[in-house]
């Protein structure tokens, strides 16, 4: 009799301990998403600091107004300073859907102005508008943020896989565990 009084407390117990790690998973893999996107963010945050020092200063820019450079400038910092807006307001929340897809439209955006800025370069006659580093950086600086998204696109999938899991699902609705976006990677 005394048996049958013990079975659901057992029950019970596996229950909760299994509840409690699960629960301690989901926790580890969101963090895991969020310190892959830290990483990220540290290496999309050079390409922007890139642009800050390939730009010339804004007395220069006035003087090469009628050479067109005024638009050249403008287009690589106003795409610099859109990655930088949409990097602030994702880093509080790396998973949320909406603002990774901005943060990749603003990847998107400075990499076709780094693109016009190159293609504008080589056909320029009087000379290169890019101090001759700053391709060579930013490829580099490209490449770097390629294997940082990746490795923040498979910590996304695994923490995304764990919330779809039964019965952890139910854990993740109890606790509000929202599946999070990977990023684009630019080609």
């Amino acid at each position: 009799m005394q048996s049958s009084s013990f079975l659901p407390w057992v029950i019970a117990a596996v229950a909760l301990f299994w509840a409690v790690g699960a629960y301690n998973r989901l926790v580890r893999l969101r963090s895991e998403a969020n310190h892959a996107f830290a990483a990220l963010e540290a290496e999309l945050a050079k390409q922007v600091q890139l642009v800050q020092e390939c730009v010339p200063p804004e007395d220069e820019q006035t003087q090469s107004q009628f050479t067109g450079g005024s638009a050249f400038w403008g287009g690589l910092q106003g795409a610099a300073a859109q990655l930088q807006a949409s990097l602030s307001a994702a880093r509080s929340r790396p998973l949320d859907p909406d603002r990774i897809a901005a943060l990749g439209a603003a990847q998107e955006v400075l990499g076709m102005a780094w693109e016009r800025a190159e293609r504008d370069d080589a056909h320029d006659l009087a000379g290169p508008r890019l101090p001759e580093n700053c391709s060579g950086e930013r490829q580099q600086l490209v490449r770097m943020a390629q294997s940082a998204t990746e490795h923040f696109n498979q910590a996304v999938v695994r923490y995304n896989e764990a919330i779809a899991q039964f019965p952890a699902i139910l854990l993740a609705w109890l606790f509000g565990f929202h599946p999070g976006r990977g990023l684009r990677a630019r080609p």
